[in-house]
């Protein structure tokens, strides 16, 4: 981990991390007190979704093989299917958790192995579940679990992990106690090894294997999104999206939902302002951005709006009264194009001119961030 610390924008463009957004990993390690094993972790998602935007927030899982393998991993996905389809990524438990935690901005854990590695990386850990009775008095783990800050579950969460993140300063002890001589530890485990079988070590240097780049796995959000907006200026939206289940806790500000079209919950497609989905272009099975907006609105009449995502930073969209309109961001923009169309849609829901976003662009807030979108006509 230490030397692939290097590519941690690699790992996070990897997971989907857009570049003011914040990775918070949640660890659970195999045990019946742990974060997964007590129940914490169940009931914090709903909350965590509810809680955190979905553009400034991303969320991935790190369970413990045997997690995995004494559930099943069909048990384990059923279980976690909704905060999956509000963006919850579950993280490779073999292959991807190291990945992850160099990844990470945040990590919400138990007393666990990857929690103590993540607070050894420097990385900010909020303890959700904290078991002294299993580990030795005199153990690092131990002053560990017993010292790191704790998440308490009667608070609101999005403040808390802000403060964790905020004021953080690493702990010179998890690191000290995972290795006391960082940066050679495969010379000297195989030199151990070596001896411990009684056979001489290769003259060849002991070498690493690097860390993989995992495969790209974006947030998918197909459960109903609840978005937030706000006109502050000319030209200018800002936009808040909540993945739920429960009410977004800031309700400032106007309010509409947007609702993937493959979403479980059909019934809300009947009552979404925008309607969107992402696609290639040229796929086929659309007939083509122009022609799925069209047969979205005939199909939801009620929908203000349907968006097709053909890319980063595009998208093709359709109105009510039939205005097709290409949105299209500054290159190298990171955000959800689903996003730039809420914006529209709360610019002329508003009242607003299309003639004026057309001749100067919109500017979108979002995540921390300023979206430059230039709105132009079919």
């Amino acid at each position: 981990m230490l030397a692939a610390r290097p590519y941690r924008d690699r790992y996070r463009r990897a997971l989907g991390v857009g570049r003011t957004q914040r990775l918070v990993v949640l660890n659970s390690t195999w045990n019946p007190e742990s974060l997964f094993g007590d129940d914490i972790l169940p009931s914090l998602l709903p909350r965590l979704t509810s809680e955190l935007p979905v553009d400034e927030y991303r969320l991935a899982a790190v369970l413990h093989p045997n997690i995995w393998h004494g559930h099943g991993p069909g048990q384990i996905r059923a279980w976690l299917d909704r905060a999956r389809r509000a963006g919850l990524t579950l993280v490779d438990p073999l292959h991807g958790w190291r990945q992850a935690l160099l990844a990470a901005d945040a990590v919400i854990g138990d007393h666990g192995s990857v929690t103590y590695y993540a607070a050894a990386l420097g990385t900010p850990v909020l303890l959700g579940a904290a078991p002294l009775a299993g580990l030795a008095p005199d153990a690092p783990v131990h002053a560990f679990v017993r010292t790191a800050p704790r998440l308490d579950p009667a608070l609101p969460l999005r403040p808390q992990l802000a403060q964790l993140i905020g004021t953080h300063s690493p702990l010179p002890e998890p690191a000290a106690f995972t290795s006391s001589v960082p940066g050679e530890s495969a010379t000297r485990l195989r030199r151990l090894f070596y001896d411990i079988i009684g056979i001489p070590e290769p003259d060849a240097p002991a070498l690493l294997e690097p860390l993989p780049l995992p495969p790209f796995e974006p947030a998918a959000h197909t459960v109903p999104l609840q978005v937030l907006t706000g006109l502050p200026g000319s030209g200018e939206v800002s936009v808040v999206r909540y993945a739920g289940p429960h009410p977004a806790p800031d309700s400032t500000g106007e309010t509409h939902m947007a609702v993937h079209e493959d979403t479980r919950e059909q019934s809300q497609l009947s009552l979404a302002d925008v309607v969107f989905r992402h696609g290639a272009a040229d796929d086929p099975r659309f007939g083509s951005p122009a022609l799925w907006t069209t047969e979205t609105l005939a199909r939801h009449p009620q929908c203000a709006l349907a968006a097709y995502i053909t890319g980063p930073g595009t998208c093709t969209v359709r109105t009510s009264d039939d205005t097709l309109l290409h949105l299209r961001a500054e290159p190298g923009a990171d955000a959800d194009p689903a996003a730039y169309a809420s914006a529209l849609h709360a610019w002329l829901a508003s009242g607003k001119s299309l003639h004026e976003v057309v001749a100067q662009g919109l500017t979108v807030h979002m995540g921390g961030a300023v979206h430059r979108v230039r709105v132009v006509r079919g």
